[in-house]
């Protein structure tokens, strides 16, 4: 599907690629996040060719914070899931209060029963799939990459929140680059 492609992303822009299904949208992801190696050709980050350079290449993948359509939830609290991975001890409450307000989460998660440390259910079977989405937003953000990459992930929201998280993650002070994938 993908022929001769060659771009350029800029550090600090927004960019988009739409188009149907199976016409390359993720594959081509894949290819610039480093998860898949061309057949021909390389991949070059900041003139540096990330293919064949393990230790470039996870240099990479520490600078991009992908959130898919399909969100992973563990069975745990607010918290637990904006700060996947990260100990108890070591989580920065006010971090995770900013990404969820950028995600458009933080007052959802106030009004529930425990705030912040309410219990999502396994798979955030408690949650609708745009608070999910929204819940994978805030853990990105929280995570703070040079690169946000957002794979089909606002595709259970509406377009007007879907419009206030791209403000929001626009106005922040460090210099992220946005990745979209949409079918709109």
């Amino acid at each position: 599907i993908l022929k001769n492609i060659n771009l350029n992303l800029e550090k600090g822009k927004v960019f988009g690629f739409i188009g149907e299904t199976g016409s390359g949208k993720s594959t081509l992801i894949d290819l610039i996040m480093g998860l898949l190696d061309p057949s021909e050709g390389e991949v070059l980050i900041d003139g540096e060719n990330i293919t064949n350079d393990l230790k470039l290449r996870k240099k990479w993948f520490n600078s991009i914070s992908h959130v898919p359509q399909d969100v992973y939830l563990c069975d745990g609290t607010f918290i637990e899931n904006i700060a996947l991975g990260i100990e108890k001890d070591k989580v920065n409450r006010k971090k995770i209060f900013k990404a969820a307000e950028i995600a458009k989460i933080r007052n959802f998660i106030d009004s529930s029963s425990n705030g912040f440390d309410t219990f999502v259910g396994e798979r955030g079977i408690k949650l609708s799939g745009g608070q999910k989405q929204r819940i994978a937003i805030a853990r990105a953000i929280y995570k703070q990459s040079k690169i946000l990459v957002l794979d089909e992930a606002t595709s259970a929201l509406d377009n007007k929140t879907e419009s206030e998280i791209i403000n929001s993650i626009n106005s922040l002070k460090e210099n992220i680059t946005i990745i979209m994938i949409a079918h709109r």
